[in-house]
C-alpha cells in the first residue's frame, strides 16, 4: 500500500517537472539567459538585439539616445541619425551665410567703388570708421527691459552745460533708437532746455499737470512737447520763475507717470539745486545718472561733492553705476590738469566722458547734431552708448 502511494506521488512530481520544463523552454525560446552570480546583473541575449542591465540605462536607451539626440557638432562631424532633424537644428548660424557675397553693401569711398564696378562680386565691407559707428549704434539701441527708465542729469553748480548734455544726451539717442526718448525740464529756476531745441508749443509741464485727467493717448500728449530733427522730444519748464517755484513733488510725479506712458527713456534736467522738492521723486525713481562738471578746480570740486550728498544720502549704488560728463569747454579749463579731474571721477564712478569746446554749443541757442563738430557728436554717443548699456543691467 506504502509502495503504491509512493508511485502515485513520484509521478505527480514528474509531471510537474516536465511541465515547468515546457513553460520554461516557452519563454526563452527568443534567447537565453546566463545567470552570474551577482543578483545585480542579468544579460539577455537574442539574435536582433543586446540588452544589458546594470541597475541603470540599456545599452539599447544609450544607442537610441545616440542616435536621436541631435547638435551642431554631430551635425558637423558628418554623423548620421536615424530620425528626421527637429526644427532646433534650423540654427541662425547653421543657415546665414557669412561670406563676403553676402556682406553688406558698404557705405562709402573706394570700397563701395571697387563693390558696384566688380558688379557686386568684391565686397570689402565697411572701413573701421564705419564699422566703429555702427557698433557705437548697436551699443545706443539696445533694448531695455523692464518699463521705462529714468535718467536724471544733475549737478550743484550752474553754468557748466547741464542743460547743453542734457541736450546732447537726448538726441544722441534719439537719432540712433526706434522708441520714444524725452527730456524733461524740471529746473526750478525757469530752465532753458526747451530752447535747444526748435520750439514747436507753448506748452509746459505745469499744462502736462492740468491736462492730466484729459489726457487719452500719445497723440493729446504730443501736442505739449517740442520735436527736434533727431527726434528727441521736450517738455519745457514753467518760463515765470515764480509759477516754476510751484512746480512741486507731486506735479512731478504726474508728469513723470505719464511720460512713463508713451516713453522708453526719460531724462531730466534737474536744475543747480539738489534739495529743492522735486529732486527726491527724481532720484528714487532713477535707473542711471549723469554728473556733469566742468573743467575748473571749484567745478569739478562741486561736482564731486554731489556725489558725497548723494552717497551720504543712501545712493551710493546709483552713484557708482552713474557717468561723469566733463564739460571742457568751461572758463578756467585751460589752466587745469584735465586729466587729474578724470582720474578723480573714474575711482568714483562707471566711466567719464569728455565733452570738447564746440562753437555751436557756446552760442547757447538752439543746438543742430548734424551740424556740430565730429568730436562733439562722437562724444554725444559715447555717453548716451554708456547710460544705455547701465539701464540695460537695471531691470527694475
Amino acid at each position: 500500500m506504502a509502495d503504491k502511494s509512493e508511485r502515485g506521488f513520484s509521478r505527480r512530481r514528474n509531471r510537474e517537472e516536465q511541465a515547468a520544463a515546457e513553460l520554461t523552454e516557452t519563454f526563452l525560446d527568443a534567447g537565453t539567459v546566463d545567470l552570474t552570480p551577482s543578483t545585480s546583473s542579468i544579460k539577455v541575449v537574442t539574435e536582433s538585439t543586446s540588452i544589458v542591465t546594470t541597475g541603470g540605462a540599456s545599452e539599447t536607451d544609450t544607442l537610441a539616445n545616440s542616435q536621436t539626440g541631435y547638435s551642431r557638432r554631430d551635425s558637423l562631424r558628418g554623423d548620421a541619425f536615424d530620425q528626421p532633424e527637429p526644427a532646433a537644428m534650423l540654427t541662425a548660424d547653421r543657415l546665414i551665410d557669412l561670406s563676403a557675397k553676402n556682406r553688406p553693401t558698404p557705405e562709402s569711398g573706394f570700397r563701395r567703388f571697387l563693390y558696384f564696378l566688380s558688379l557686386k562680386s568684391i565686397n570689402l565691407g565697411d572701413n573701421l570708421r564705419v564699422r566703429e559707428r555702427k557698433a557705437t549704434d548697436a551699443r545706443i539701441s539696445a533694448v531695455l527691459e523692464g518699463g521705462a527708465k529714468f535718467v536724471p542729469v544733475l549737478t550743484r553748480k550752474g553754468g557748466v552745460g547741464k542743460t547743453t548734455v542734457t541736450t546732447l544726451l537726448g538726441m544722441a539717442m534719439a537719432l540712433a533708437r526706434e522708441d520714444r526718448v524725452i527730456a524733461i525740464d524740471a529746473n526750478p529756476d525757469r530752465g532753458t532746455l526747451a530752447e535747444r531745441v526748435s520750439k514747436s508749443t507753448r506748452f509746459t509741464v505745469r499744462d502736462v499737470v492740468n491736462r492730466a485727467a484729459a489726457v487719452d493717448g500719445f497723440s493729446d500728449f504730443a501736442t505739449m512737447v517740442s520735436r527736434d530733427a533727431t527726434r528727441l522730444h521736450v517738455l519745457a519748464s514753467d518760463s515765470d520763475p515764480m509759477l516754476s517755484e510751484a512746480f512741486d513733488e507731486g506735479d512731478y510725479n504726474v508728469v513723470a507717470d505719464m511720460a512713463a506712458r508713451y516713453y522708453t527713456i526719460i531724462l531730466t534736467d534737474c536744475g543747480t539745486g539738489i534739495v529743492h522738492s522735486v529732486m527726491r521723486p527724481t532720484l528714487q525713481r532713477a535707473n542711471g545718472l549723469v554728473i556733469v562738471s566742468g573743467g575748473s578746480v571749484d567745478e569739478a570740486r562741486l561736482a564731486s561733492e554731489t556725489l558725497t550728498w548723494l552717497e551720504a544720502n543712501g545712493y551710493g549704488d546709483l552713484v557708482r553705476q552713474s557717468v561723469v560728463a566733463l564739460n571742457t569747454a568751461t572758463q578756467g579749463t585751460n589752466l587745469v590738469k584735465l586729466d587729474e579731474i578724470e582720474a578723480h571721477f573714474k575711482s568714483r564712478v562707471r566711466a567719464v566722458v569728455k565733452i570738447p569746446y564746440d562753437p555751436a554749443l557756446a552760442a547757447g541757442s538752439v543746438i543742430k547734431f548734424d551740424q556740430l563738430h565730429k568730436n562733439t557728436r562722437e562724444a554725444a554717443r559715447e555717453l548716451a552708448a554708456l547710460v544705455v548699456e547701465g539701464l540695460a543691467k537695471t531691470k527694475y
